[in-house]
């Protein structure tokens, strides 16, 4: 299933939002013209869980943000901006532009140790803003939970689209990465065969429930004054 925008109107114009995917896609430009020189960058940047667990070198700790900036193709930012682009203006008209910023972020952060819990001593790259965009997911379900969706459903050569509410499909996501994250759990080398963190989506999704109730404005209770 594929989501296409949400029926939530928001309150507030969604600058973080634009500001991130804006930021992501002028990275992926400059990722498309480094040429042979891509690898060198992305190992730069990337997340290594090997040098995070064994702590190599304190610079490594500054890839938990910078991975969160690069992507590995065409299909993977696309499919990364689209989820949030329908996602997350609304969670940052909740919190705040500010307050979104850092919930991003750390979100991300959290995501990414999910995923170096299942792969301690791995030392393949790892980059992509899906963890945090898990987060901003798992967020949403919480607080909009009735929220209409349009999803657009693929079957062979039927192509549908569904208006179904935001509970629904992002309890199904997140099934689908916890099912076949504990698949690739099966394989000889776990994780790193897929090519794909599914445990990051899952500690982001897990991760931006918790953050939530930190990161939520408090609304301010009136005062009631009842006439004695």
């Amino acid at each position: 299933m594929i989501p296409l925008k949400d029926e939530n109107p928001t309150k507030t114009f969604p600058f973080v939002t634009i500001a991130i995917i804006i930021a992501n896609v002028l990275v992926f430009i400059y990722e498309l013209n480094l040429g042979e020189g891509l690898q060198d960058k992305i190992s730069q940047f990337a997340v290594i869980p090997y040098n995070i667990t064994h702590l190599t070198e304190p610079a490594a700790l500054l890839t938990l943000v910078t991975s969160l900036f690069f992507h590995g193709g065409f299909a993977h930012i696309f499919g990364n901006m689209l989820y949030f682009w329908v996602f997350g203006n609304n969670i940052e008209d909740r919190l705040g532009h500010l307050r979104f910023i850092f919930f991003y972020i750390l979100g991300g952060i959290l995501a990414t140790f999910g995923h170096i819990l299942i792969a301690p001593d791995s030392k393949i790259p790892l980059i992509g803003a899906s963890g945090a965009i898990s987060a901003v997911l798992g967020a949403y379900v919480i607080l909009y939970p009735r929220a209409k969706v349009l999803v657009l459903i693929p079957f062979f050569f039927l192509w549908r689209i569904v208006r179904i509410q935001a509970w629904w499909f992002l309890i199904f996501w997140i099934i689908l990465q916890l099912f076949y994250g504990t698949a690739s759990l099966a394989s000889a080398q776990g994780a790193e065969m897929t090519g794909v963190a599914w445990f990051a989506h899952v500690g982001g999704f897990l991760a931006g429930i918790l953050l939530l109730f930190f990161f939520l404005k408090r609304k301010k209770k009136k005062d009631k004054k009842e006439d004695l």
